[in-house]
């Protein structure tokens, strides 16, 4: 039995560097004669709310494994040798329109308010994405001074695309192909190494465009960052007596030696069964993490270069997100790839085909559960994952209710028959 990394190479937020405090968090050890109610495979956003929910809610001793050697999951940040807050995996911005979520998480962190802004390198521009009033005036030299200029511009741009299916359809159906070209084509190519006619239409559906100015990457009401970083919540969240955690560990590795009743897994699917059917495809992503000495190095968080001679797709600079004020910034190159962790299901039919013949497996697995972006095959927002734990965990409590009233009755019964 594996114990509990001492995790010296992770910084809490507000310690300063210490990792006192995420030792005395971490620091349990499961043994072949624990007893837990569930185990839970992945110590991200879905792992970790449904644990919180299951030991506060309805007080079930709950084990969290996690092969990383952090909680948080993608979006885990930490303070780099520079003292700057950074996110290990890239920018992680939270939106959301539900007041039950954000009530929720309230519950474990303070917020710091802030608007998303995206800027793209067009054409040797630093233009607003997505594509607005202020872009098409500033990419054409234009004086477009109203809602109904820039509608009628796009309108004189778009081409007819009888069905629509592809991403490429959705955007040149809108905006035409000069600007799909600008905007789309190249960066799509290299987040996900195939050409948007080859993907879903819900990838590109997924930026819109507008004929206001309004700059912001997302219109949600709730726009905040944790006021203390992703991973002081996440330790907030799983602070509790009925929950024990176990980083640097594969599931597999103690499911023999420690009982349990039943099986919450978030990662990837088509792994848990072996990759019977195959290995479902997904996105990856590298990192290059870089100090510089200046308080900052671009005028948003977020810059993406949609040319495919530039072989990373964004660079992200923490500093705008976290409000630190430091002398230095770091900043993070995006470079998707083939190889690595799993970051993004591949939105192709084919590939949502082979999902539901996994999908059809899972249904015949007796208490297992799956959960989360891998391991139901679906891109989600963070908000929408921690939706889906939300809603995991009332069916869990329904059915509990339930289970309690039958035996309320049949008691009952037995003592009204005594």
């Amino acid at each position: 039995m594996r114990d509990i990394t001492a995790l010296d190479d992770i910084s809490s937020p507000l310690s300063g560097g210490s990792s006192t405090r995420m030792r005395n968090l971490f620091e349990l050890k499961p043994n072949r004669t624990a007893s837990f109610d569930y185990l839970i495979v992945g110590a991200g956003f879905a792992g970790s709310v449904i644990a919180e929910r299951l030991a506060a809610g309805l007080n079930k001793r709950v084990l969290v494994v996690d092969r990383r050697p952090h909680i948080g999951g993608n979006a885990y940040d930490f303070y780099d040798d520079a003292g700057v807050l950074i996110h290990r995996y890239g920018p992680h911005i939270f939106h959301t329109n539900s007041q039950r979520i954000v009530d929720y998480l309230s519950r474990f962190t303070q917020w710091r308010p802030y608007e998303h802004r995206v800027l793209a390198m067009v054409d040797s521009q630093i233009l607003p994405i997505p594509i607005n009033r202020t872009t098409l005036n500033k990419l054409y030299d234009l004086h477009l001074a109203s809602d109904t200029e820039a509608a009628a511009f796009l309108a004189s741009k778009a081409e007819p695309v009888g069905d629509i299916k592809t991403s490429e359809d959705v955007v040149i159906s809108q905006i035409g192909r000069e600007l799909y070209e600008k905007f789309f084509r190249g960066y799509t190519r290299k987040q996900w190494g195939l050409d948007p006619s080859q993907l879903d239409k819900m990838v590109t559906s997924r930026v819109p465009t507008r004929i206001n100015t309004d700059d912001r990457y997302f219109t949600d009401t709730f726009q905040k960052m944790p006021k203390h970083g992703y991973t002081r919540m996440f330790e907030a969240m799983l602070n509790h007596p009925n929950i024990q955690i176990m980083l640097n560990t594969d599931y597999r590795e103690i499911r023999s030696e420690v009982a349990y009743h039943h099986l919450i897994y978030c990662g990837p699917v088509d792994e848990f069964f072996d990759y019977r059917f195959g290995e479902l495809p997904y996105r990856c992503l590298k990192f290059e993490h870089r100090t510089l000495d200046q308080e900052q190095f671009q005028r948003v968080a977020v810059v993406n270069y949609p040319n495919e001679e530039i072989p990373y797709t964004r660079i992200s600079e923490y500093k705008h997100l976290t409000g630190q004020v430091h002398a230095k910034t770091s900043i993070t190159y995006e470079f998707p790839s083939d190889d690595g962790d799993p970051y993004y299901p591949v939105p192709r039919p084919e590939n949502y085909e082979l999902y539901k013949r996994y999908q059809k497996l899972a249904d015949t697995v007796s208490n297992v559960t799956f959960l989360g972006r891998l391991g139901t095959y679906k891109y989600y927002n963070m908000d929408q994952v921690v939706g889906q734990a939300l809603a995991l965990y009332k069916r869990i409590e329904a059915k509990a209710g339930a289970e309690v009233m039958a035996g309320d009755t049949t008691e009952q019964r037995s003592n009204t028959a005594q």
